[in-house]
């Protein structure tokens, strides 16, 4: 892997799926479960200092890509490996105890990030400045507006530069002003961070800061290229279905 950051090679991963007690009796007589394959046989390499888009319909299995990168899902088969430190910025504020204060969740989450609590508080003037929660953020998280854990999650992960950094639909976050800065942060993070994963349906944004973009659609690899070429293709693709 000297210039590789990822390679992903032949994954597949299953879920169950939904369950209920009549398929719960069937499978238990049957002794298989029912499962349905969200990826299959996925293979691509992301280059050392590249910025790889990941495009697909909703459901596609994109985000699931991504846990799979970040070793919060193993693969069923194949295998996957990442050079250096990596943050998923996904999900934000997901991990919050309504409890605690945002300074304490805000240790709290870089924690769950992997980085430890005197780096976290190292960081602190930083994540609260950027959240712009500095009259809340003493006060229990319970008391907060979605849009508020949002903000201190994104806060919270982009305040670390790691090695990988990967991205799932976080530029939506609060207000029209604060979208723009987090949009502002996420760009200043890329041109910091050696190596970017980017998951995101803003095809203008993918164009302007991806070196390349790869294409799934329904669990599969459909085309790895050039931005321009693989949205072309996308379109194709999905104006089929």
């Amino acid at each position: 892997m000297t210039e590789n950051a990822v390679e992903i090679k032949n994954v597949v991963l299953h879920f169950p799926k939904q369950r209920n007690a009549l398929i719960m009796l069937v499978n238990f007589f049957r002794r298989k479960k029912v499962r349905f394959t969200a990826l299959r046989n996925v293979s691509f390499e992301v280059k050392k200092g590249e910025v790889l888009g990941i495009i697909g319909k909703n459901g596609s299995g994109k985000s699931t890509l991504l846990r799979i990168i970040s070793g919060i899902y193993p693969a069923d088969e194949g295998s996957c490996k990442a050079a250096g430190s990596i943050s998923l910025l996904a999900g934000l504020g997901t991990g919050f105890s309504g409890h605690q204060t945002g300074r304490e969740n805000a240790i709290l989450y870089g924690s769950i990030l992997g980085h430890n609590e005197q780096m976290m508080i190292e960081k602190l003037p930083e994540i609260i400045e950027f959240s712009e929660l500095e009259n809340f953020i003493d006060e229990p998280v319970r008391t907060y507006s979605s849009g508020m854990k949002a903000r201190l999650g994104l806060a919270v992960a982009s305040a670390i530069h790691p090695d990988i950094l990967l991205i799932d639909e976080v530029l939506g976050v609060g207000d029209p002003q604060f979208k723009e800065k987090s949009k502002k942060r996420i760009l200043n993070l890329v041109e910091s961070t050696g190596t970017v994963v980017l998951v995101s349906h803003s095809f203008g944004l993918m164009k302007d800061i991806c070196d390349r973009l790869v294409f799934i659609h329904k669990g599969e690899i459909i085309g790895v290229g050039e931005p321009d070429e693989i949205i072309k293709l996308y379109y194709e693709t999905t104006g089929k279905d």
